[in-house]
């Protein structure tokens, strides 16, 4: 039965809430503390959602059934009307759904599914920092090529060129996203290439040299610090991963058996599944950390709580106390000391690409290509062990070779 005033002005709270339904989905809330409010139920998607109308008597009976029916209207329109109303809210916010920080913030979201947590942070705060302050409520189709490039010039004076290029890049980015969803008719980024400082590039300090390599893997194995330090700096060389993709990795991923190391998607820079083959060597030393970690979640507990993995500090630390400075070494740098020398030995390129999970240019050809090269790959890094022994011993880089 339908709801009315006379209904609503009489209910009385009581300790727990009520629910007065006026048909449609349409319903009042009476919480136990007197206060009213309204909200509808309905399905989108397949799933059954819960849409918050507003407080009565600000919203009045009249008013809700008139936010019900035009909730319907969208539902026929196949637009989700929860959504809809986060969307409002976000143009009231930053100035219009034209506006440049609304696109990027729609942009961001669109994308955020398929890069990590920690990339689609960094990208938000620098937007934040240096380019909505200035032209985050101005119509991303007003807004002009010199205008663009004062901003990021004001950057380059700073001395932070590469965070200039950074933010150059995005910008044309959300401005191509812009002209696809109709905000704006050009991406005005191309108007301005060559106009930046260009970008000294610059590598991550790594050893590649076969002698210093045999003394860098002898300072590891006499490594004083934290055990759980040392048999990370052990097993980096081995597998050759991003440092952070290191430090997280958990116990669930590691088949003994299989002698595998499968890391799921979420936690690869690309998003694609990565599977690192372990070498004997590598076996080892996680049968030994194991005594020490196997009953955490993370294989390098962080040293005052094992529910957090170790800091991105601590390896690098370790390398320092080790009399390593980061123009020699860095944890980035086992990988490029990997690619160098396997490369330099003659290894199939492609192989070793795939085992330093570098970017696909076709996301749909990674996602499905994850264990290619697989046996070849397996071969590569037991060799690469075994090259890594023959270094500690001493012995000459011919040894290693491909087979």
């Amino acid at each position: 039965m339908p709801l009315s005033d006379m209904a609503i002005k009489k209910a009385n709270p009581n300790d727990k809430k009520q629910k007065m339904f006026d048909g449609g989905g349409l319903y009042l809330e009476v919480a136990p503390s007197g206060g009213k409010l309204w909200r509808l139920k309905y399905r989108f998607g397949g799933k059954e959602k819960l849409l918050s109308l507003g407080p009565y008597p600000t919203i009045s009976l009249k008013d809700a059934r008139e936010k019900r029916e035009a909730a319907k209207r969208l539902l026929l329109d196949h637009q989700d009307p929860g959504e809809v109303k986060k969307a409002q809210k976000l143009a009231a916010v930053y100035g219009g759904e034209d506006s440049f920080e609304y696109v990027a913030r729609e942009w961001i979201e669109n994308n955020s599914r398929t890069w990590v947590e920690s990339h689609t942070a960094r990208l938000a705060r620098r937007l934040e920092q240096y380019v909505f302050p200035w032209i985050g409520k101005r119509k991303v189709s007003q807004i002009t090529a010199p205008e663009l490039l004062s901003l990021v010039r004001q950057l380059e004076k700073r001395g932070t060129v590469e965070t200039a290029h950074r933010v150059f890049a995005c910008c044309g980015q959300i401005f191509r996203y812009a002209v696809a969803t109709g905000r704006t008719e050009r991406d005005i980024t191309g108007d301005l290439r060559g106009a930046l400082t260009p970008v000294r590039e610059t590598h991550l300090a790594s050893i590649t040299d076969p002698r210093e390599i045999g003394k860098l893997l002898d300072s590891i194995d006499a490594y004083d610090g934290f055990p759980v330090t040392r048999l990370a700096l052990l097993l980096a060389p081995l597998v050759f991963v991003r440092p952070v993709e290191l430090r997280k990795a958990e116990w669930k991923e590691f088949d003994f058996d299989e002698a595998e190391w499968r890391i799921p998607p979420e936690r690869m820079k690309m998003k694609v599944k990565h599977i690192v083959p372990l070498s004997r060597q590598a076996l080892d030393i996680l049968l030994e950390l194991h005594k020490l970690t196997g009953k955490s979640r993370y294989l390098f507990p962080g040293a005052r709580t094992n529910s957090r993995p170790m800091s991105d500090a601590t390896l690098i630390n370790a390398l320092r106390r080790m009399g390593y400075s980061k123009e020699e070494m860095t944890a980035h740098g086992f990988r490029s000391m990997a690619s160098t020398l396997l490369n330099e030995q003659g290894y199939n390129r492609d192989w070793i690409e795939r085992q330093l999970a570098h970017a696909e240019r076709n996301n749909v050809r990674a996602a499905y290509n994850y264990a290619e090269y697989l046996p070849e790959r397996r071969r590569m890094m037991q060799k690469w062990a075994d090259y890594l022994d023959s270094l500690k011993q001493g012995a000459d880089r011919a040894l290693f070779h491909q087979k």
